[in-house]
Formats: structure tokens, C-alpha cells, sequence
């Protein structure tokens, strides 16, 4: 079992940053792959990145790429979503998710994490 519990989020004009973070309890934290997803206002929710169990890979949706950052501390059982150059369009609920085990090429899929967290809101004003 992990729990998880997302902060961080709040109200930023764009081209300003954020750090989401997410924190797990649970013995086993280090064996998951962890990802990020949001949900935009009329949106399903969609894949924004995501980080290995041990850190060694990282994926990133294209819309995401090159502005967010994702990384990962097993010892303190965080996981960090660095969020620059923010834009309204990333206006959203990101939630942190836990995945046991799962194929390489589908960390972009929502069923392919176990566990969620409750979400935090990102606000970015124009």
C-alpha cells in the first residue's frame, strides 16, 4: 500500500515556475515507478510525465517537454514535479501516481498506476 499526498500547487502568472511535490508512506515507495497527471478544466486526464523507480528514466508528455521537470528522492519518499515557463494551458489538477509494475512503454497510460493522490491545483493567469 502507498499513500500519496500532493502540495505545492497555487496561482502563478505565466512564464512563472512551481514545484509540485508529492509525498509517499508506504515500505515499499522505492519499488514503484511514479508519474504525474493533470486534468484540465473540460479534459480528461492526461499524462505529464513520469520517473522510474530508481530515478535512471524519465518520460514527459510532448506539450511538457523541455519546461517540467521530474525527479525523485527514495530516501526521503518524495517525488517532485519542477514546473517552469508555465503557460494557462497548464492550468490543471495534477495528481501523483504510484505503478508497481508495468510495461516500459506504458507509463503514459492511467491504468498502469495503482495508486493515486487527492490532486493539487495549478492556477497560471494570462
Amino acid at each position: 500500500q502507498v499513500q500519496l499526498v500532493e502540495s505545492g500547487g497555487g496561482l502563478v502568472q505565466a512564464g512563472g515556475s512551481l514545484r509540485l511535490s508529492c509525498a509517499a508512506s508506504g515500505r515499499t515507495f522505492s519499488t514503484y515507478a511514479m508519474g504525474w497527471f493533470r486534468q484540465r478544466p473540460g479534459k480528461e486526464r492526461e499524462f505529464a510525465a513520469a520517473i522510474s523507480w530508481n530515478g535512471g528514466r524519465t518520460y514527459y508528455a510532448e506539450s511538457v517537454k523541455g519546461r517540467f521537470t521530474i525527479s525523485r528522492d527514495n530516501a526521503k519518499k518524495m517525488v517532485y514535479l519542477q514546473m517552469n515557463s508555465l503557460k494557462p494551458e497548464d492550468t490543471a489538477v495534477y495528481y501523483c501516481a504510484a505503478g508497481y509494475s508495468y510495461s516500459s512503454g506504458a507509463y503514459y497510460l492511467a491504468a498502469s498506476y495503482d495508486y493515486w493522490g487527492q490532486g493539487t491545483q495549478v492556477t497560471v493567469s494570462s
